[in-house]
């Protein structure tokens, strides 16, 4: 049996990112780039104005100078001769410079008489003028592979004219929840049913981290309806399964995926919950055995499945980040597993306190749902008192703890 963090290594080891495909601009959203993305001309192509004014030549700009008007260039026009000696030309915003000029003098800080430009103060050589290449030079690497494509990266990518982006491929996960006792939602509840609320949880879950779930309801406890399913799961690029892992009579998943040629690779982890997780692989597919019980199911997603996940897409950081909290109250736990306790977060005078929102026990989902982050309590750890610290994995995705 392999520690926690025995066993995130073994797991993130045995996985890579999928194969690359090309994707039009806004489906690249929220991926990652597969490929180093070069600058296939400089940005800016050309010098242009930062700003609405007059294009000059410093050298025309004494104290109190007055230039003659010869011309207007808007965005999207040019001129075809340089600028001549004690003249100015309007410029708007992003107009090209003409040849000649070396500044431009905002609207603001000139007067404009009769076809003659009045300059109020001092110009110099380079004044609000954005330089060709100063942004970004020919042939440079502007997106390296790795790098999550989010709306500045798209801009970028569209400023060099770029309609297809070479990504990682989105994961497809198929989710399986076993059990005599599970109906769908919807169906009604006889003696001794509970609803499968698994299969949904795990496939929000793993469309949250930006996979695509596949649905393939409930597998019944026979080794006839599990091979079926799970069959059909090792299509895809993940299997996840929930319950039917334990050593019950009729826990037959891990049988069962033996008999499909799936070789594990551990069973149970030294962690609380979720100590009935398992791990195992069929030609490099992972297959993810998941405990039944809905707040274990979720927690042993977070720390193991969703950073697999991740990295199978692509990801270069997997993990959720860790903050250092100071617990409002004293916890306690028996030795020899790592803890995983739901905490909620605040912020105050810059440090972050954490507190259980709730009771512990895994048959409580409303922790969950208070939950800001997930405190790691080390194995050897027997009690925590109020005022420790402790390091957090933060799962808010809204911040949504905020300053007190």
């Amino acid at each position: 049996m392999p520690t926690f963090e025995e066993a995130r290594k073994i797991i993130l080891d045995s996985v890579a990112p999928l194969c690359v495909e090309k994707v039009e601009m806004l489906d690249a959203v929220g991926r990652v780039l597969a490929e180093d993305i070069r600058a296939p001309w400089d940005m800016p192509l050309w010098d242009n104005t930062a700003m609405d004014g007059y294009a000059v030549n410093s050298k025309d700009c004494g104290e109190a100078a007055s230039l003659k008007l010869s011309g207007c260039i808007p965005a999207g026009g040019f001129m075809d001769h340089p600028l001549q000696a004690g003249t100015a030309v309007k410029v708007l915003t992003g107009a090209p410079i003409p040849a000649g000029a070396d500044a431009v003098v905002p609207f603001e800080e000139a007067e404009e008489r009769d076809e003659t430009v009045f300059l109020k103060g001092k110009v110099k050589p380079g004044d609000h003028i954005r330089f060709k290449g100063e942004d970004v030079t020919e042939g440079e690497t502007v997106l390296p592979a790795g790098t999550v494509i989010r709306p500045s990266e798209i801009s970028m990518l569209a400023s060099f004219g770029r309609l297809f982006i070479p990504v990682h491929r989105r994961v497809r996960v198929a989710v399986l929840s076993t059990g005599d006792e599970l109906v769908d939602p919807g169906e009604a509840l006889g003696p001794g049913k509970i609803i499968n609320s698994n299969s949904l949880a795990l496939a929000a879950a793993v469309r949250e981290a930006g996979c695509i779930p596949i649905m393939l309801g409930i597998a019944r406890d026979t080794k006839d309806s599990l091979r079926e399913k799970l069959a059909e799961g090792l299509t895809a690029d993940v299997l996840i399964t929930s319950a039917g892992v334990s050593a019950g009579d009729r826990d037959y998943v891990r049988d069962v995926l033996e008999e499909l040629m799936v070789k594990q690779v551990f069973w149970k982890v030294d962690i609380k919950p979720g100590r009935p997780t398992a791990f195992a692989l069929r030609d490099g597919t992972p297959v993810f055995s998941l405990p039944g019980n809905p707040v274990s199911s979720l927690l042993t997603f977070e720390e193991f499945v969703r950073p697999a996940l991740l990295k199978v897409m692509g990801f270069r950081k997997v993990l959720r980040p860790l903050i250092t909290a100071t617990l409002r109250e004293g916890i306690r736990k028996k030795a020899g597993r790592v803890n995983f306790l739901r905490v909620a977060l605040e912020q105050k005078n810059g440090e972050y306190i954490a507190w259980s929102p709730g009771k512990q026990d895994t048959g409580f989902l409303r922790t969950m749902l208070r939950a800001d982050g997930i405190a790691v309590i080390p194995k050897e750890t027997e009690e925590l008192k109020a005022g420790d610290r402790v390091e957090v994995q933060v799962i808010s995705g809204d911040g949504g703890f905020m300053e007190a």
